[in-house]
């Protein structure tokens, strides 16, 4: 019975562990014991095979808050007894008698049954069946193989490489290079994962993923809005006023066409169609932002020009309605 195996093992020992050990520094110790005798590194050593069964009954007691006070409490009041199939449980009172405080008192012999059924069905009746010693590629411990631990990779890219995907070699902790596909549109500080390519499990579980954090340089002239690429485009004041044809630049393509309307004040967005983000999912636009350029010098015939039009220009006063909203 299960919890004869609790009143016999010492399972604080068996981990090499003080009783008031915290639960990380067990972990600590299962994860180093488990590395030494598991199967896999042990093939045909019935001893280490035994060794890690034992080392595995142990931390899935011990890992379970509920299940170490009971075994404590268990090892405590009842250290050295002894009981078969032939025992009246009548003798286990006293031992018992905590566990049954909720109940109502003294247990009668179905009590007891009771009692029994429910460690085995916490411990699956020892290894073999239940919850421990499940083997699915390995040794189970309690509630299921321990998961592998996840490894956090980084890597920096380019901002067209981000924009049009690219599969990439990095190297592992390990020093062996592994490869990662960078999808298209992906964005600065996102994570991709990779299953089952982290660290192994200690107990024959599944292993962890890589865990890979993308950083997307700046460009100098483009920056993303989602899907969108966006873009400034300097124009010169007459350009502006009086309507142009200009050029843009595209994201690794060629340059496209675009007409200023006459008027066209800065900040003004133009939209060209389909030249943003590819992915699966859609595709963005190029959104050019007009601004005007002011010149920081001007010679003398310019300034003489620019005088003349300012004694033509209408006389309104651009600022009015600032104003008018500004006291509002």
């Amino acid at each position: 019975m299960a919890s004869q195996d609790w009143f016999d093992k010492d399972f604080y020992k068996v981990l090499g562990v003080e009783k008031g050990v915290s639960q990380a520094e067990l972990k600590k110790a299962y994860r180093k014991l488990a590395r030494t005798h598991h199967p896999d590194s042990n093939q045909g050593d019935a001893k280490a095979e035994e060794k890690f069964k034992e080392v595995s009954e142990a931390y899935s007691v011990l890992s379970d808050p509920e299940q170490r006070k009971e075994y404590d409490q268990i090892r405590a009041m009842g250290s050295g007894a002894r009981f078969t199939a032939g025992d009246r449980p009548g003798g286990f009172e006293d031992v018992f008698s905590a566990f049954g405080q909720g109940r109502g008192g003294r247990q009668s012999p179905q009590d007891f049954d009771d009692i029994f059924s429910m460690f085995n069905q916490q411990q699956g009746g020892g290894f073999g069946s239940g919850r421990f010693g499940q083997s699915t590629g390995g040794f189970r411990g309690y509630g299921g193989p321990q998961r592998g631990a996840d490894v956090t990779a980084r890597t920096t890219i380019d901002f067209i490489t981000a924009t049009k995907g690219e599969t990439i070699t990095l190297q592992g902790e390990d020093g062996k290079p592994f490869k990662v596909k960078i999808p298209a549109g992906v964005s600065d500080g996102q994570k991709i994962r990779l299953r089952g390519r982290g660290r192994h499990s200690p107990d024959g579980g599944e292993s962890g993923d890589i865990v890979v954090q993308v950083t997307v340089r700046p460009h100098p002239v483009f920056t993303r809005e989602g899907l969108n690429l966006r873009v400034t485009v300097p124009v010169t004041f007459t350009e502006a006023a009086l309507g142009a044809t200009i050029e843009v630049p595209t994201l690794g393509g060629d340059p496209v066409k675009l007409r200023v309307a006459p008027g066209t004040p800065s900040g003004r967005v133009l939209r060209v169609k389909g030249r943003g983000v590819q992915t699966a999912k859609g595709t963005g636009d190029l959104l050019a932002e007009v601004q005007v350029a002011v010149p920081s010098h001007l010679d003398d015939a310019a300034r003489e020009a620019l005088e003349r039009f300012h004694e033509l220009e209408p006389k309104d006063n651009p600022r009015a309605d600032l104003m008018s909203r500004a006291r509002g």
